[in-house]
């Protein structure tokens, strides 16, 4: 039984084939590197460079490697500039789902685990999200994301496919000192930057009405991550019913100024964050419930922000010195 981790190259995918390799679980990657790193791959998993459009080498990567099902993670990740890219955006992440999809019928590839994303809430009426919140996606990313599901929905209906989707919020930390963030995007790495060149870190806005007022959003470590869709592959290898989409959240969140403090403490860099206007339709709390997961994909918080944090900064700083 080996599965397929699309974008097992990037940052969430090769912790995701760590935790299949501990597991015991055999897998292959297919990535195309247009954010992954080949480094990112153990050297005795196989690894097929290349995208999820290409539907010849997804046939001969399922036929080559006997593939019983997809960990699909691969996709174009960046919400804000999905706005710019809306084309590329569903190019890459619903035009490759139906390709990935025709390619695991016609082979009688029954299971996927999709990463999905907490963006096919929008800007959720009440700060608590659950699986029953309604999906109001605000970008093309949001969007091309909510749509993979449902592909997976009709699909399950039309072929009998078992599936499931993991939303997320915000992934941080790292699992070992060689699997780091390496987006240009993304808030810890936005912040060792910043700290590494000199500049000091800044948050948007400090008079929302939090405790400490700033936004408070969902943080989850990306080896918990990990797990979660290791344990769902698994349920699935062992024909368990599982819902159709389950929330991977903390259930309380944590502050933009507590991640600041946190980072201050970890890096040994002291600094006074600097406060800028709020960002347009920034919502001042958004935390997920994962009580779902929790019954279903043994989910849970492994990780403390501080172990989060840590975790990222020195996996950056172990990157630096090679």
């Amino acid at each position: 039984m080996t599965w397929l981790v699309t974008g097992g190259a990037g940052y969430i995918g090769s912790h995701v084939v760590a935790a299949l390799r501990e597991a015991g679980m055999p897998s292959v990657v297919l990535d195309d590197l247009s954010s992954g790193h080949a480094s990112f791959v153990p050297d005795d998993v196989p690894f097929v460079r290349g995208s999820i459009l290409d539907a010849a080498l997804v046939r001969q990567t399922i036929a080559e490697h006997a593939v019983t099902g997809v960990i699909h993670i691969a996709g174009f990740k960046y919400a804000g500039v999905s706005v710019q890219r809306p084309l590329h955006t569903y190019e890459q992440n619903v035009t490759g789902m139906a390709v990935l999809l025709k390619e695991m019928q016609d082979a009688g590839v029954d299971r996927v685990v999709f990463s999905s994303s907490a963006a096919v809430y929008g800007t959720p009426p009440t700060d608590i999200v659950t699986e029953e919140t309604p999906k109001a996606p605000e970008s093309p990313y949001g969007e091309s994301k909510l749509i993979g599901e449902w592909l997976l929905r009709d699909q399950g209906i039309a072929a009998g496919l078992r599936h499931t989707s993991l939303r997320y919020f915000n992934v941080v930390g790292s699992g070992s000192l060689d699997l780091y963030d390496t987006s240009p995007h993304n808030l810890f790495p936005l912040i060792f930057d910043a700290l590494l060149a000199g500049r000091t870190p800044r948050i948007n806005g400090d008079d929302y009405p939090t405790p400490d007022g700033t936004c408070v959003r969902d943080y989850i470590h990306v080896a918990d991550l990990a797990l979660a869709h290791v344990e769902a592959a698994r349920k699935l290898d062992a024909g368990d019913t599982l819902e159709p989409a389950y929330n991977l959240g903390s259930g309380d969140g944590v502050s933009v100024k507590q991640i600041m403090t946190a980072v201050a403490s970890a890096t040994g860099i002291p600094f006074t964050p600097e406060i800028a206007p709020r960002r347009p339709g920034d919502p001042a709390r958004i935390v997920a419930t994962g009580d779902l997961a929790a019954r279903d994909l043994d989910w849970r918080m492994r990780h403390t922000l501080d172990d989060m944090v840590v975790s990222a900064w020195q996996a950056r700083e172990a990157a630096a010195t090679v």
